[in-house]
């Protein structure tokens, strides 16, 4: 993997757990010789992992809605920032250039950015590994939901195993080396048990 995408929040969240982790990742980025992909700001999670990479003397590639940029929110020091119109080209845009997908804690948009990503990997649109860095529990209920969703019939079971899910990095780079993408298809048979 060349290029790993990096969605996260805006914020810094409430605990020193998210930004610690937030900094690694950046760090081993960097150490690693890949290069990140991320939403171009320079506030919260998004400006630790980025300030962590370049620090290491690393190359980061922002993509930032033009309102954002306006808003003064754009990262100064990026190796390259490309400012686009809506947030449906800032996605497909990060996803042209990864190779890979990663949700550090985040908000509404944190989940969406990630939610789209493990969606086109179901339909088969890409074939990339797709992850949750479960800082501190963080993600514990959002998991739980997936699994009583595979239980009520609507995610197949190995696509939901196809999810990587790692409570820090380290753990993290070992699911993207022994990733293998879910196989099967997104449609669960019509044919439906009733009681």
């Amino acid at each position: 993997m060349k290029r790993l995408c990096v969605f996260c929040g805006s914020s810094p969240g409430n605990s020193a757990a998210f930004t610690t982790v937030a900094r690694e990742l950046g760090e081993t980025i960097a150490a690693r010789g890949m290069e990140l992909v991320y939403g171009g700001a320079q506030v919260g999670l998004m400006g630790v992992v980025a300030d962590a990479a370049l620090a290491r003397g690393g190359k980061v590639i922002g993509v930032l809605p033009r309102f954002m940029a306006d808003k003064e929110l754009a990262h100064p020091k990026l190796t390259q920032l490309h400012v686009v119109d809506t947030m449906h080209e800032r996605k497909r845009f990060m996803a042209d250039l990864a190779e890979g997908f990663v949700a550090l804690p985040g908000g509404f948009g944190t989940c969406e950015e990630i939610f789209e990503a493990i969606t086109w990997s179901q339909l088969h649109l890409h074939h990339r590994p797709c992850a949750l860095l479960n800082v501190a529990g963080y993600y514990d209920s959002l998991l739980a939901f997936l699994d009583s969703s595979v239980i009520a019939g609507f995610v197949r079971p190995d696509l939901r195993a196809s999810l990587i899910v790692a409570g820090g990095v380290a753990e993290l780079f070992a699911g993207f080396a022994n990733f293998r993408p879910a196989q099967s298809e997104k449609w669960i048979s019509k044919n439906l048990k009733t009681q």
